[in-house]
């Protein structure tokens, strides 16, 4: 499955107890592309939603490595990130060269003797916290380095099964105005770390709200799903790391 990137809705949050079940379905992915070193200055009218969209950014994105809350509201004058915090301030980095043909001197051919180095794999960040699986099922779908629609861990299930809070934090998202993630749960756990809970049937937490680590937090939906599953994910500093570098083995 792949679980699609977003057009974010700006839309003011209703402070209820209980939430309610959005319609079921996909929808169209926005793939954000970061520039790094490169910013925008939000004009009069501006919205994040069409900042992010003009400049090949999904909304969630541009929220997030900018620390923009719910409702995401920005104002004239402020200058926006198109990049991660943390990424190189400079222009992109230059592209490998392409092999050229091989030099001759008569008939033998003169060939390279090293092979490009590839760099290395990145090292996972380091977490305080010891996470906890959110709900119970099988992973059909995995975190991919780089890939905008796979930015964390696709759990199948049953709907309405507990999904729980995989750290203590405090809930900073609970909404349904990021199409494609049906109805979604967001945790803070600290300055740098964030981890995400979409498609859930049922929200059972409200922003501020502080959660527990294995505290139940929704049930298990199919909202912006083709089918039950929960789609998580894990943050740090905005930006999205492998959940099965910090979930436990199983």
């Amino acid at each position: 499955m792949r679980i699609l990137l977003v057009v974010l809705s700006v839309l003011l949050l209703a402070a209820c107890g209980t939430s309610r079940v959005v319609r079921e379905g996909g929808s169209t992915a926005t793939t954000s592309t970061p520039r790094p070193g490169q910013t925008v200055t939000v004009q009069r009218g501006d919205t994040v939603y069409r900042l992010a969209t003009s400049n090949g950014i999904s909304p969630l994105d541009l929220a997030m490595w900018n620390n923009i809350r719910a409702p995401y509201t920005i104002y004239p004058g402020q200058r926006l990130r198109l990049y991660p915090s943390g990424s190189a301030t400079g222009g992109t980095t230059a592209a490998a060269a392409t092999p050229s043909r091989p030099a001759t001197s008569g008939s033998t051919a003169v060939r390279p003797t090293q092979a490009t180095p590839q760099p290395p794999a990145p090292v996972p960040a380091s977490s305080p916290f010891r996470w906890q699986w959110p709900t119970d099922g099988q992973v059909i779908g995995r975190f991919t380095a780089g890939e905008p629609t796979k930015q964390g861990v696709d759990i199948a299930g049953t709907g309405g099964q507990p999904v729980r809070a995989a750290a203590a934090g405090v809930v900073v998202y609970s909404g349904s105005g990021l199409v494609g993630y049906g109805e979604l749960i967001i945790v803070k756990h600290d300055d740098n770390w964030l981890s995400a809970y979409g498609h859930n049937r049922t929200r059972r937490v409200n922003e501020g709200e502080r959660v527990s680590a294995g505290q139940q937090i929704a049930e298990m939906g199919r909202t912006g799903a083709a089918r039950d599953m929960l789609h998580f994910e894990i943050r740090y500093n905005g930006k999205p790391v492998d959940p099965l570098s910090y979930l436990p083995a199983r």
